[in-house]
């Protein structure tokens, strides 16, 4: 056990003083209950965690993002998402470390996205319990900032609404003008309205993606970078 707190203190960049909360926040349900010394698996520990997540990452999207409840919100979701926290946690190789009954290791429970979800989470708000909030946002933020990074490169819609509300007043509109080609493989034209005024056009094979296309259009004209 010493062996796989040493292990992941190290994966994670941060040294508990309580070594107990980080094997609780290891501990999987399945693990307990086939061990019966083991203390407490990691939910409650998840569920802090869960609510720690959401401060954090709502704290930096309001300190460093115009966007409206909206937009801050759907960005939010999906840095949160459990997709997008079981990548966070495959960074850090976590799934080695987790305590797991014989069942779940043999069906290859550390892999599964639900799981590391989990632990990222039980992990954050043990950090939380031992360190204290800066600690917590230390560990996780980076992650957040990243997957920000990512996600804004390919949703230019989020991204030109931020750039446009610098200006009061300002409205975007997208109007689907035409479409065309067989059922199967329509082609959508989206026509970009900058108030009254037609700023760009975009195409794609579903309306969004002809919206995307037109707002990435328009943050070009603009000479704004992705």
């Amino acid at each position: 056990m010493h062996e796989t707190i040493a292990r992941t203190e190290a994966k994670i960049g941060y040294t508990f003083r309580d070594k107990d909360l980080l094997v609780r926040a290891l501990t999987h349900s399945s693990y307990l209950n086939e061990h019966k010394d083991a203390r407490e698996c990691n939910e409650r520990l998840e569920f802090l965690g869960d609510s720690v997540l959401s401060l954090i990452c709502s704290d930096h999207l309001y300190h460093t993002r115009t966007s409206d409840e909206g937009a801050l919100t759907k960005t939010k979701a999906l840095l949160v998402c459990e997709e997008a926290l079981s990548t966070y946690a495959r960074e850090l190789q976590l799934g080695e470390s987790l305590l797991l009954g014989r069942g779940e290791k043999n069906a290859g429970a550390e892999n599964r996205n639900s799981i590391l979800c989990d632990e990222i989470e039980a992990i954050l708000g043990a950090i939380y319990l031992d360190g204290g909030y800066e600690e917590a946002k230390k560990f996780i933020l980076p992650f957040l900032i990243r997957g920000e990074e990512q996600f804004h490169q390919h949703d230019y819609k989020t991204l030109l609404q931020e750039v446009i509300q610098k200006n009061r007043g300002e409205l975007l509109r997208y109007v689907i003008a035409d479409q065309f080609g067989p059922e199967h493989e329509k082609t959508f034209v989206c026509h970009l309205y900058l108030n009254s005024n037609r700023i760009s056009e975009g195409r794609g094979r579903s309306k969004k993606s002809a919206e995307q296309a037109a707002a990435k259009k328009a943050l070009e004209l603009m000479g704004v970078e992705e």
